[in-house]
C-alpha cells in the first residue's frame, strides 16, 4: 500500500506542482511529497511520528473534516502549532470515511482543474486503502486467532501457532516478551466502549512504531495485549519509550479526566511459544501496579519484588496473614494514625535506620521516637525484634495490595 500512495502521491505533486499529502482517518500520515514549500510544525511532528495530537485531530474534523463530500477547508490555528491552512479532500469509499488528500494554502488557491486532479486522486486512494483494510481485516483476523492459541494451556498448540505465525509472516521467531495495557476509572464505575477502543488504539500505535512483523496484538473486554519480538537490540532500546507514548495516547483518547491507564511488562522468553507466562506476568505486573501506587504507571515483572510474590496468593489468604497489630494501627482512631503509619513503613523501608528515616520523612528524631514508641504501644510489637519487623514489613506490602491503605 505505501509504494502506490506514494506513487499516487508524486504524481499528484508533479501535475499541481503543490505540496501533496494522504493521511487516514485518524490523520497519521501514510504518503508525502518532496516539495520547496515550508511546512508548520503540525506537518513536520506528522512526517516524523507519523501521528497528530487528539486536539488537532478534533480540530480537522470540527473544520468540516467529518461530514465534508468535496473540498473543505482546514484554518490557520497556531494554538495547535497549525500556522498554514489546508485544503482538504476526504478520502471514501462508499461515504466510509477512509482518510484526506492535503495541499497547503499558502501555494495559492485551488481552481476548479486542480480539485478534479485532487478528487481523482481521492478515488484512487479510496480503492488502495479500502483493498488494503481488506486485507489487514483478513490478516488480523488470522492473527487473533494465532495469538489467541500461542496463549493457550497446551503446549503443542502453542508450538504450532508460534510455527504459522513465523511461517506466514506474522510474527519474528525468537525471543519475545508480553505487553498489558489497561484503563482503570479512578471511581471504579464501569469502562465504556470508549475506554476500551481508546486502550486498542494506543496499542496499535506502539505496534506501528516497531519494526514490520515484530509484534502481534490482542483486544480483550478489559485490557489489550502486545507481543514483541525483542530478537533486535533496537526494539529493546526504544521498546520503554515507545510505551509511555502509547499509554499517553490512550489517556487521550479516552477524553476522560477521572481514569488511569496501568502497563505491566512481563520477563523475555526465548520463543514465541512460551510467551504465554510473559504474558501472565504483565497481567499481573499492571494489577498490582494498579494498587501500589509507589510502582508507577509502567511495571515490569521483575521491578514487582516481593509484590509479586504476594499477588499470587489469593486476597483472603493475603488479608488472613496480615499482623495483627498492623491491622490494630490500620483499625486505630487517631488523627494521626497516618502519619503513624508513613512513619513505620519508612521505617522498615530504612532498615530500622533512624537517621535515613527521620530524613526521608523530614522531622526531628525526637518526634520519630515518639511515633515509633506509639506505634508499639498499639500493635503491640517490638521493633528491635527482626521476626517482628519482617512481619510488620510483608504485612504493610500486603495492606497496599489489597489497597487497605
Amino acid at each position: 500500500m505505501a509504494g502506490e500512495l506514494q506513487h499516487l502521491v508524486d504524481n499528484t505533486g508533479r501535475r499541481l506542482d503543490r505540496s501533496v499529502a494522504i493521511d487516514d482517518a485518524q490523520i497519521r500520515l501514510l504518503a508525502y511529497n518532496s516539495h520547496d514549500s515550508a511546512v508548520d510544525s503540525v506537518r513536520m511532528n506528522s512526517v516524523l511520528q507519523r501521528n497528530v495530537s487528539r486536539e488537532i485531530v478534533d480540530f480537522i474534523y470540527a473544520s468540516g473534516g467529518r461530514e465534508a463530500l468535496d473540498l473543505f477547508t482546514v484554518p490557520v490555528n497556531e494554538g495547535l502549532g497549525l500556522t498554514l491552512g489546508r485544503v482538504g479532500m476526504p478520502i471514501r469509499y462508499r461515504n466510509a470515511l477512509l482518510g484526506f488528500v492535503w495541499l497547503l494554502t499558502s501555494e495559492g488557491e485551488v481552481d476548479e482543474d486542480q480539485a478534479e486532479v485532487l478528487r481523482r486522486t481521492a478515488d484512487a486512494a479510496a480503492m488502495i486503502l479500502h483493498r488494503e483494510q481488506l486485507l489487514d481485516e483478513l490478516s488480523r483476523s488470522r492473527e487473533r486467532e494465532l495469538t489467541r492459541d500461542v496463549l493457550s494451556g497446551e503446549r503443542s498448540l502453542r508450538e504450532d501457532a508460534a510455527s504459522r505465525l513465523a511461517d506466514e509472516g506474522l510474527m519474528a521467531a525468537g525471543p519475545a516478551v508480553a505487553v498489558t495495557m489497561l484503563l482503570r476509572p479512578v471511581d471504579r464505575s464501569t469502562l465504556t466502549e470508549r475506554d476500551r477502543l481508546s486502550v486498542a488504539v494506543g496499542v496499535d500505535q506502539l505496534r506501528r512504531r516497531l519494526p514490520r512483523n515484530s509484534a502481534i496484538q490482542l483486544d480483550r473486554p478489559d485490557h489489550s495485549l502486545l507481543i514483541v519480538s525483542v530478537a533486535e537490540r533496537s526494539t529493546q532500546t526504544h521498546l520503554d519509550s515507545l510505551i509511555v507514548a502509547a499509554r499517553e495516547r490512550v489517556l487521550s483518547e479516552s477524553g476522560r479526566q477521572n481514569i488511569e491507564c496501568w502497563v505491566g511488562i512481563g520477563e523475555p522468553r526465548t520463543s514465541v511459544a512460551d510467551v504465554r507466562e510473559s504474558y501472565e506476568e504483565s497481567r499481573r505486573s499492571a494489577d498490582v501496579a494498579q494498587v501500589v501506587k509507589v510502582l508507577g504507571n509502567v511495571v515490569r515483572y521483575r521491578d514487582l519484588g516481593v509484590y509479586g510474590l504476594l499477588a499470587e496468593l489469593s486476597e483472603d489468604r493475603l488479608e488472613n496473614s496480615i499482623h495483627s497489630g498492623l491491622q490494630s494501627l490500620l483499625s486505630h482512631e487517631d488523627s494521626k494514625s497516618e502519619a503513624l503509619l508513613a512513619t513505620l513503613e519508612s521505617f522498615l523501608d530504612n532498615a530500622g535506620d533512624v537517621k535515613r528515616t527521620s530524613e526521608a520523612l523530614c522531622v526531628h528524631r525526637g518526634s520519630l521516637y515518639y511515633r515509633l514508641r506509639r506505634i508499639q504501644e498499639i500493635t503491640r510489637a517490638d521493633l528491635t525484634n527482626g521476626d517482628d519487623r519482617l512481619a510488620l514489613h510483608l504485612s504493610l506490602k500486603v495492606a497496599r495490595l489489597l489497597d487497605l491503605r
